[in-house]
C-alpha cells in the first residue's frame, strides 16, 4: 500500500430499481412485469427501469422506442417525482439516525459516514444490515450496500450483491479485491474509457496498477492520477453533508455517459427541478446561472450567466440553462450534469446563506 488507509468507515446505500420498485409498491399489479418509468414506445428516454425489464437489456437513458424494441411487453409508467421524494425523505430520515455524515448522491443513493455513528456500534458491516431491514420494514423497499474504507470502494462494492443484499471489502481485502475487478467495474470508468483501456492492454485492476502514474497521465489527463491512486484503494474525499455556501446546486451522474445534447436538455429538467425545490425551501433566489459539464475523461467545464434579476423559477432557469447547453459543441460524452444558482439574494442581507446539498476496523 502507498500510504496509509484513512481510519474511516463508509457505507454505501443504493436502492434497488427505486422509481420501478415505488412504482410496483403502489400498483401491486405491476409486481413481477417488465415496466420502465418514463418515455413511451415512441418517444422519449427510459428514467428507471425494474428487473424484470433489465433483463431483456432495457435501462435508464435508452429511448422508448428501442426499450419496447428489447422488450415488447414492455409497460411505460408516467414518473411521479413528488413520491419518490417523499420516499427519499423517509430513507433519509432513517440515515439520520445512524449519523449526520450523510453525503446524497441522489434520491435513491447516499454515502454514510459511520466511523463515529449515534448507535455507538463498532461493526460498519452490523450497521449496514440494520438499515437495509428498517428500510424494508418501515418504507416497503429493498436496498443494497457497499461497505468499506473509502466511498470508492463502498460504491463498487453496493453492485455486487443486487438486489437486497450486501458486501464487505475490509481494510486487507481492499488491494485485491480491486486488482481482481475488471476494469469496466471500476465506478468512473465510461464505455468510451473502457475501449481505450483495452486498447492499452488494461483488462482487469491489476493491469491498471501495473501502470505508471506517467504513463495514465499521458493518456488519460487529468483523470490518469486519480486512476492510479485509486486502483491502489486511495481515495481520500470524505463524506460531504450539508454545509453553508454561498450557492445552491444540483447535479446528476449518470450510469451511462450522454453524447446527446437532447438527452442532456432532458435530464437537465429534473435536475432544474431539483434545484428551484432547494431555492424555495430556503427562499432564496439568484441572478447567476452555472451549468456545469464533467465530461467523461473527469475534465470538467462550467458555463455562465448573469441575468439582471433574480430567480427561482425552473422554467426560468431552463431558458438560461438551453442558451448555456447550445453555447458551444461538447468535447466528449459526458458524465455528470449540474446547475447552480450565484449572486443570491442573501448576500447582502443578514439572512443565513444558504445550503448547498451535494450528494483499527471491525467491519
Amino acid at each position: 500500500m502507498d500510504q496509509p488507509f484513512p481510519e474511516r468507515k463508509i457505507i454505501h446505500i443504493d436502492m434497488d430499481a427505486f422509481y420501478a420498485s415505488v412504482e410496483q409498491m403502489d400498483n401491486p399489479e405491476l409486481i413481477g412485469k417488465p415496466i420502465a418509468v418514463g418515455g413511451s414506445e415512441n418517444r422519449g428516454v427510459v428514467a428507471a427501469a425494474s428487473y424484470e425489464a433489465r433483463k431483456f437489456g432495457v435501462r435508464s437513458a435508452i429511448s422508448g422506442v428501442q426499450a419496447k424494441r428489447n422488450c415488447p411487453d414492455l409497460i411505460f409508467v408516467r414518473p411521479r417525482f413528488e413520491r419518490y421524494k417523499e420516499i427519499s425523505k423517509k430513507i433519509h430520515a432513517i440515515f439520520k439516525d445512524y449519523t449526520d455524515l450523510i453525503e446524497p448522491l441522489s434520491l435513491d443513493e447516499a454515502y454514510l459516514d459511520v466511523t463515529q455513528n449515534k448507535k455507538g456500534n463498532p461493526s460498519a458491516s452490523n450497521l449496514a444490515e440494520e438499515i437495509r431491514t428498517r428500510i424494508f420494514n418501515e418504507v416497503g423497499l429493498t436496498a443494497s450496500a457497499g461497505i468499506s474504507i473509502n466511498k470508492f470502494v463502498a460504491k463498487i462494492a453496493s453492485d455486487y450483491n443486487k438486489p437486497n443484499g450486501q458486501k464487505t471489502v475490509k481494510p486487507d481485502e481492499v488491494e485485491v479485491f480491486l486488482e481482481n475487478l475488471a476494469i469496466k467495474k471500476f465506478y468512473g470508468v465510461g464505455k468510451v474509457t473502457t475501449e481505450k483501456m483495452y486498447q492499452l492492454g488494461i483488462f482487469t485492476g491489476v493491469d491498471l496498477k501495473s501502470k505508471s502514474l506517467e504513463f495514465l497521465e499521458k493518456h488519460f489527463g487529468k483523470a490518469g492520477a486519480f486512476y492510479y491512486n485509486v486502483v491502489r484503494g486511495i481515495h481520500n474525499s470524505p463524506v460531504k453533508s450539508d454545509r453553508i455556501s454561498k450557492s445552491v446546486a444540483a447535479e446528476h451522474t449518470f450510469e451511462t455517459n450522454l453524447s446527446s445534447e437532447i438527452f442532456m436538455l432532458e435530464q437537465l429538467q429534473g435536475i432544474a427541478a431539483t434545484l428551484e425545490n432547494r431555492l424555495k425551501k430556503n427562499a432564496v433566489s439568484g441572478k447567476t446561472v452555472t451549468l456545469k459539464i464533467k465530461y467523461s475523461d473527469f475534465s470538467q467545464q462550467t458555463r455562465s450567466k448573469t441575468l439582471p434579476y433574480f430567480i427561482a423559477d425552473k422554467g426560468l432557469i431552463m431558458e438560461t440553462i438551453e442558451e448555456l447547453l447550445y453555447q458551444e459543441r461538447m468535447k466528449d460524452s459526458v458524465r455528470l450534469l449540474g446547475i447552480s444558482m450565484s449572486n443570491l439574494n442573501t448576500e447582502t442581507s443578514e439572512k443565513k446563506e444558504v445550503v448547498a446539498v451535494q450528494l483499527k476496523f471491525k467491519f
